[in-house]
């Protein structure tokens, strides 16, 4: 009985963000401009990269995009491999890292 009912539960959906994050008008952290400069090293014909604190500003857990044409005709796999690969030392530091990427559109 409890199983179902918890099973069927709605849970609310919550998201940790840094309380001032660049939109509100304060600047990148020094770390968040670390790991953008590094991607923007390794990938540095990329049209987006943005990376923001969601640990709530300690610095454990982040969240990157990244838009690269390097990523062309790679699976999400392979993309996402890339980004931890360019972000191998700092990851050893971190709780978790949220990663999105995606190819440019060719118009």
């Amino acid at each position: 009985m409890f199983r179902r009912l918890f099973l069927t539960r709605q849970l609310p959906t919550l998201r940790w963000m840094r309380p001032y994050c660049e939109a509100n008008g304060a600047p990148p952290t020094e770390a968040e401009q670390q790991l953008v400069g590094i991607l923007k090293e390794r990938f540095p014909t990329a049209s987006y990269v943005e990376v923001t604190d969601i640990s709530g500003g300690c610095g454990a857990m982040y969240e990157v995009l990244i838009e690269a044409d390097s990523f062309q005709g790679k699976r999400k796999v392979a993309q996402h491999k890339m980004v931890t690969e360019a972000l191998k030392e700092q990851i050893k530091d971190m709780h978790g890292l949220r990663i999105t990427t995606k190819v440019p559109d060719v118009s």
